[in-house]
């Protein structure tokens, strides 16, 4: 097993190479990062196991990558001696795109993984033109040869035709059995370039990832550029303005290893013993105290959140809480943004901002588990532009801030370029699919005789909400889907407003399309009545725009039998009961409130996925 080299000396920049995994979601990145990392001997044979660099639970259960991962391999060529290669694992799926960008900033080169059963999907193409725009030198690499149904001669074909690589540069292998990861090592040390940068430059250095660590305060992944950081040096973060001390510095092997200094090309991490959350910032740029650089480096563009929800404590006393932890995981997450609100039904709260659902049910999740909150969240919305009478342009992110028609000139919804990949025979299904969601055609491409491309204009609003699935099970899972933002345009909308017992439930309102907004309120009330438990009054649930209602369903309530111990004896005796009882259950009406559960927040998510 080869040794970890260069413990406490900075490396050799034309002996390092820094990479990424670029890929369609379920392409085989993790498992080709387990290979890489058994062949250099990061790991004993006892240490390792399925998706190493995928860490938190959440990752192991989905299969899918969430966060990018960093790791330091000691790679001996059989012809070339000793190489330090930074592998940086990137997520695949369409909401955590930004991550991917991050990632490709800290490297000279990308593999390219495609899948050589199912072909160029639409990610793989977004990703590939975020590696171009970054420079990047780009290994092509076809994935799971050993599967019965591998094609990878019409796969190669499809990349030189989509990506215009040489066919004959297209590596092979199984990231499963190891075959061909050994010839991708010596791929990776010929066709990648090494970093550029002198050590005696002033420092720079780029913080493109964090975390939260209980025990050491915040934990800063960096990438240098040029100089050195040592530890015990005095450093400066150039954009926030903040001077502290580098108490450690380390790689990732993938264990945390302390070494004396990182020099140019190094990927590895930074310990400062902050503890205060908000003072370091991913993008941010490290240099020196005592020599500092003159310039910051390029950091990243702040992510724009699509979709918005509240996310609201079950007890109100956990509202701190949740307050710090959405801080702490702020941090491990930039794409992540909060402001608190306060709502009738469900008290007071925050209103996040996500890159997608995707991205929202993890967030969630990672709440929950890792800082053991309960919480309820509220039916997702997308960022809408209102203009006002006055000329003013506001951004509305919930339905409750929509003002009234009459302070109102016109609402823009955003719209999104929505690329799906998919075979020949579906391809009248999934433009019926995109006619139904109000998309717009642009491109038609075929990519081969087997599987054509197409482009639309869709308004995000239809896409957050179940496409994704009605666009598998409508192809028998075989398309694939990529999107980016594409401007806003004017359009029909009005909110939807649920009463329940003739009062607005202002966390299941929502803001619809005019033409869709019958379907949606009845859809919605149709629910409501199935999962609202009885109460001991009638419960009416009416769906209503403005002042007008447009469905309307009925819990009816308990029926208890007053006169069952009422044996025979005189009417007007039963009589009396049962108007008592009806006079209370008038009382109750009035002064009684709807216990509403959690699943009828959930149902709302629901509703357009039907």
């Amino acid at each position: 097993m080869p040794t970890r080299p260069h413990r406490s000396a900075v490396t050799d920049t034309s002996r390092i190479r820094n990479f990424s995994i670029i890929a369609h979601i379920d392409h085989g990145k993790s498992t080709l990062a387990d290979r890489l990392l058994e062949r250099t001997g990061a790991l004993d044979v006892r240490e390792m196991r399925e998706q190493v660099l995928d860490s938190m639970d959440l990752e192991r259960e989905r299969g899918i990558t969430i966060k990018a991962q960093a790791v330091r391999l000691a790679y001996r060529s059989p012809s070339r001696g000793d190489y330090v290669l930074n592998l940086i694992d990137t997520p695949g799926h369409v909401d955590f795109t930004y991550e991917v960008s991050r990632s490709l900033a800290a490297c000279e080169g990308a593999i390219l993984l495609v899948d050589a059963a199912q072909g160029v999907e639409a990610q793989t193409l977004a990703n590939a033109y975020l590696a171009v725009e970054g420079g990047l030198e780009i290994i092509a690499v076809l994935n799971k040869l050993d599967l019965p149904a591998a094609d990878p001669d019409r796969v190669e074909e499809e990349i030189a035709s989509v990506l215009g690589i040489d066919p004959d540069t297209v590596l092979r292998v199984s990231a499963k059995t190891g075959e061909g990861v050994d010839a991708l090592l010596e791929a990776i040390i010929d066709r990648l370039p090494p970093p550029q940068g002198s050590p005696e430059a002033p420092l720079r250095a780029l913080v493109f990832d964090s975390y939260y660590d209980s025990y050491r305060g915040v934990v800063c992944y960096v990438r240098v550029s040029e100089g050195t950081m040592g530890t015990g040096d005095r450093l400066r973060f150039m954009v926030s303005g903040e001077d502290l001390p580098a108490d450690e510095v380390g790689v990732l092997t993938p264990k945390a290893v302390p070494v004396a200094a990182l020099g140019p090309g190094e990927v590895g991490y930074l310990i400062t013993g902050v503890k205060e959350i908000g003072r370091i910032k991913v993008g941010d740029t490290v240099t020196r105290r005592d020599h500092p650089a003159t310039v910051a480096m390029p950091g990243y563009r702040e992510p724009k959140p699509m979709v918005f929800s509240g996310l609201f404590p079950t007890d109100g006393d956990d509202f701190e809480r949740l307050r710090e932890a959405l801080e702490r995981l702020k941090l491990n997450d930039a794409a992540l943004q909060w402001e608190p609100e306060s709502s009738r039904a469900l008290g007071f709260g925050f209103r996040c901002g996500f890159l997608g659902l995707l991205h929202m049910e993890i967030v969630r999740e990672r709440l929950e588990r890792e800082y053991d909150l309960d919480l309820v969240a509220t039916a997702p919305s997308v960022g809408f532009q209102v203009v006002l009478t006055d000329g003013r342009e506001v951004e509305i992110k919930s339905p409750q801030d929509l003002p009234e028609p009459t302070a109102r000139r016109e609402i823009r919804e955003p719209l999104f370029r929505v690329m799906i990949i998919t075979p020949t025979e579906f391809t009248g299904t999934v433009m019926e699919l995109l006619r139904e969601h109000r998309g717009v055609m642009g491109e038609m491409q075929y990519l081969s005789p087997e599987r054509v491309e197409l482009i639309y204009r869709v308004p995000l609003a239809e896409i957050v909400f179940g496409f994704f699935d009605q666009l598998k099970s409508r192809t028998r899972g075989y398309a694939s889907l990529d999107y980016e933002p594409d401007g806003y345009a004017t359009s029909d909308l009005v909110r939807v407003e649920i009463l329940l017992n003739g009062t607005p439930v202002d966390a299941f309102s929502a803001i619809v399309h005019k033409d869709k907004a019958y379907t949606y309120g009845k859809k919605l009330v149709e629910r409501l009545r199935e999962i609202i438990p009885r109460q001991l009054f009638d419960v009416p649930i009416q769906a209503a725009i403005g002042s007008r209602i447009i469905a309307r369903e009925t819990v009816k309530a308990k029926r208890k039998d007053v006169i069952a111990k009422c044996y025979g004896g005189d009417i007007t005796r039963k009589k009396k009961l049962l108007e008592k009882q009806k006079e209370g259950k008038k009382r109750m009406k009035m002064l009684g409130s709807v216990e509403v559960p959690q699943e009828a927040f959930i149902a709302v998510l629901q509703v357009d996925a039907d």
